[in-house]
């Protein structure tokens, strides 16, 4: 059984940085790409509008966000890209300190 999920984030008001931060998901790293398919991501999708950023994930019943942040401290590939990353990104209002991307919660479904 798959399980969808939904998170936003903010971008920096910065159409050179969004330039950059889009060029980056034209081809992610190797190493970004295994880390999220190792930790039971099935798919993922990434959609903005001006600076706000919309991720749908589906995963398979392995996946756990306790697991993957675990996965993720250990893996120094991953630690620079968030870290990278950061330079781009900017937490929505509301966010928990440090924390990145923020679970929607499903409010409508059809």
């Amino acid at each position: 059984m798959s399980h969808r999920y939904c998170l936003t984030l903010d971008l920096v008001d910065d159409n050179s940085l969004i330039t950059e931060y889009e060029k980056y998901h034209e081809a992610i790293w190797p190493e970004i790409r295994k880390s999220i398919t190792d930790s039971g991501i099935i798919s993922m999708e990434i959609y903005r509008f001006d600076v706000r950023l919309f991720m749908i994930m589906e995963t398979d019943d392995s996946f756990s966000f306790e697991k993957k942040a675990a996965m993720d401290a250990v893996n120094p590939k991953v630690e620079e890209w968030e870290t990278l990353m950061w330079k781009y990104q900017q937490p929505v209002k509301n966010a928990l300190k440090g924390e990145k991307w923020v679970l929607m919660n499903k409010i409508f479904s059809l």
